[in-house]
């Protein structure tokens, strides 16, 4: 028999880019599967209008989708904010390369991967989809760890056969090997949070031999595994691609040289990709994934989202840690921001055009939804999650601006009183996992710090359907 709880509170998700429905309250139902049945806004139907077995009633706090993130490192949360004074390739041969081959020890694995994962699910973070390293067990070890906190996965084992340290550098054969047991090794836990990601590190680390084999691994499967790794990040890269295959006329088409670009994949940076290398991501319908502290904090570059939107190009967030410094999807939400705007002030990072609409800076409604609704279209996951649609999984943030020592010390305006965008503006610009106050992934609650809602069984309460009133003004619909 269906169960179904419903969740009342101030509703704020993204319906398109720059369009956010704010229901004040409204109401989200969940059935037994996790799964969201109906979403009403009680500020024009009533509560009784549809059928639910509890009513959860959040009061003012924020109900927010689950954020998701594109592109995370796992091991590299051992040297979080480490290197930030190096560029790319410096960055990874002095600090990346030689802690990553520490992971062959699983008990160091074990004690990084868990960290890494409850810090981003803690941040809000109910989808990420992770690098590992190029050592299965410790992969098979960081997918173990996501299942049991209860995170959605996406989950890479990184290839590398070139250019590598020695205690990274696969042999072809075995790289390949590797990856087709850790995919049978996910999909054999039949757990549908839980996806395996083909992942070659980058060009310059992987043979021809090896990112042949390795976009055969993925179109074998039904639908194809979804396939990440780095574009175009930094110009002394490019540089590099561009003398290992000279074959190939762009970096862009190096990947699709070799088959790893199609309709599952996408691609972390993509800074300085061409005009021409841009049509042939639009074309294969690869994704780009937008990683703005990153792309700063290692001096990389400048992407301009507001050029791929508009050339109809998917674009998602990633916090690239630990290239960038922070794991929280909030951060890479405000950085996103600040870079547009630099876009915009530069008149754009590639000098290819001086058209005012190709650098317009993002609004925050429009970089929430590349940290939702983006991500989920880039990760293959838009009919499952990203917002409150019916039909989605209820991936989802309870969010209570005024808990004790909150970064928020304004969450409503003094004067005008109780505004939910207003309030919601305040938690993406000054809120952290402190106001985070209870997680859901897929309905089921996977974080719960000091959230005390009001618990209705409607069959014996007196607050019974109908009776459920809105407490603040509403506002239906906001770009």
């Amino acid at each position: 028999m269906t169960h179904i709880i419903a969740y009342k509170a101030n509703v704020v998700h993204s319906v398109a880019l720059g369009k956010l429905q704010v229901l004040q309250p409204g109401l989200v139902g969940v059935n037994e599967h996790g799964k969201i049945v109906f979403v009403l806004d009680l500020s024009q139907s009533p509560v009784d209008t549809c059928h639910f077995d509890k009513l959860v009633d959040l009061g003012e706090q924020l109900l927010l989708p689950g954020f998701i993130d594109g592109h995370a490192h796992a091991p590299q949360y051992s040297f979080i904010g480490v290197g930030m004074h190096l560029p790319l390739l410096q960055w990874l041969e002095t600090y990346t390369f030689p802690y990553e081959s520490k992971f062959q020890n699983l008990g160091y694995a074990k004690a990084v991967y868990e960290k890494a994962v409850r810090r981003h699910l803690n941040n809000g973070t109910t989808t990420c989809s992770y690098f590992a390293t190029v050592h299965l067990e410790g992969c098979k070890v960081l997918t173990d760890i996501i299942e049991q906190v209860g995170q959605r996965g996406y989950v890479g084992k990184v290839n590398m056969d070139r250019n590598g340290s020695s205690g990274l550098q696969e042999d072809t054969q075995t790289s390949i090997e590797d990856t087709r047991e850790f995919v049978q090794y996910v999909q054999s836990k039949r757990n549908e949070l839980l996806t395996p990601v083909i992942t070659p590190r980058f060009v310059p680390s992987c043979t021809s031999k090896l990112m042949k084999a390795l976009a055969e691994i993925s179109r074998e499967h039904t639908p194809k595994l979804p396939v990440q790794s780095h574009l175009g990040e930094n110009r002394d890269e490019i540089s590099w691609v561009k003398s290992l295959h000279p074959e190939s006329e762009t970096y862009t088409g190096v990947y699709d040289d070799h088959g790893l670009l199609h309709e599952r994949s996408y691609m972390a940076h993509c800074i300085w990709c061409s005009k021409n290398e841009r049509e042939l991501l639009r074309e294969k319908q690869t994704a780009v994934i937008h990683c703005p502290n990153s792309n700063f904090s290692l001096s990389s570059g400048v992407l301009n989202v507001r050029r791929l939107l508009n050339e109809g190009i998917k674009v998602g967030l990633g916090t690239d840690v630990s290239g960038g410094y922070s794991p929280s999807m909030l951060d890479a939400i405000r950085q996103a921001v600040i870079a547009s705007k630099l876009v915009s002030i530069g008149n754009g990072s590639g000098g290819e055009d001086t058209d005012e609409l190709q650098h317009e800076p993002l609004s925050f409604a429009e970089a929430f939804h590349l940290a939702t609704v983006g991500s989920a279209e880039a990760l293959g996951l838009s009919d499952k999650v990203g917002n409150f649609m019916v039909g989605k999984d209820f991936d989802a943030l309870v969010i209570d601006p005024y808990v004790a020592n909150s970064p928020i010390d304004e969450a409503h305006d003094p004067v005008e009183g109780a505004d939910v965008l207003h309030t919601f503006q305040k938690f993406l610009f000054l809120g952290d996992d402190r106001n985070i106050v209870s997680i859901f992934v897929g309905g089921r609650q996977v974080k719960s710090a000091g959230l005390k809602p009001k618990h209705v069984d409607v069959t014996s309460s007196p607050l019974t359907p109908g009776s459920v009133h809105p407490t603040i003004q509403p506002l239906s619909l906001t770009g």
